[in-house]
């Protein structure tokens, strides 16, 4: 590999560290003696959390657990089953479950409800997972673009200043939910993925791609205007931090 790719190999990580890094302490995320289970679908931003939670693991004051699920929804399409041999060579506890959401939501469901569906049911087989494994905090691997466009869904639509909070405690008390890439932006882990050469699982369900969906139209919405204000995610965080810094479902 040549010294200029390696140099960029470099900075990609080291500030993907920096920004994960300074979201746990900013925000407490995991305490000694935790077990974390990480939610891992196999795109690029589930995996490189695993890899920088694995690289936190190792250099952290504390002493934490990490195990990881993957909810595969029997699509058709879409086959995660990859990442088993995968996890299996990391030597991290992992859990492997099929739901056949995709068949419960053609069921009950017509077209324009399938994701929040999906999301519901695989949100509820995470959960399980992680008290049935005695799991207390749970990982998710949603970054700053994520919460800007959630915030901009729920003020256009819902007519609500709400958004993805970075750590929280479920209603029944019993898990905590932890979201460690609220300061990166989306570019920077597919960067820190292709640099790593993760083995991405590309998601493809046609629920999802059947039509363009409000999450994609606010998506491109905000990368419009990023191409005119380059302080915009900055100055998105800032105005979002009070709703990210709730502590309660």
């Amino acid at each position: 590999m040549k010294k200029s790719n390696r140099q960029a190999r470099k900075k990609i990580k080291k500030q993907l560290i920096r920004q994960t890094g300074k979201a746990l302490i900013d925000h407490q995320m995991i305490h000694q003696g935790d077990r974390v289970l990480l939610g891992l679908s196999g795109g690029k931003d589930s995996l490189a959390l695993l890899h920088l939670l694995i690289y936190f693991q190792k250099i952290a004051p504390i002493r934490f657990e990490l195990g990881a699920v993957t909810i595969d929804p029997q699509t058709g399409t879409f086959d995660p089953s990859p990442l088993i041999p995968y996890m299996e060579s990391l030597g991290i506890e992992y859990f492997f479950r099929q739901e056949p959401i995709m068949n419960m939501a053609e069921s009950h469901l017509q077209g324009n409800s399938y994701c929040a569906f999906c999301a519901r049911m695989k949100r509820g087989s995470i959960y399980a997972t992680a008290r049935k494994n005695q799991y207390n905090v749970i990982a998710l691997a949603q970054h700053l673009d994520d919460l800007a466009e959630s915030f901009l869904m729920s003020a256009f639509h819902g007519g609500q200043l709400k958004t993805m909070k970075a750590n929280y405690t479920v209603k029944t008390g019993d898990l905590r939910i932890i979201r460690p890439l609220i300061y990166a932006r989306e570019q920077q882990t597919a960067d820190y993925a292709q640099s790593e050469n993760l083995p991405i699982i590309i998601e493809n369900c046609p629920a999802c791609f059947e039509k363009p969906t409000q999450r994609e139209h606010f998506k491109q919405l905000l990368a419009a205007e990023a191409q005119q204000n380059k302080h915009l995610f900055g100055s998105l965080l800032t105005a979002m931090k009070p709703l990210i810094n709730k502590t309660s479902a």
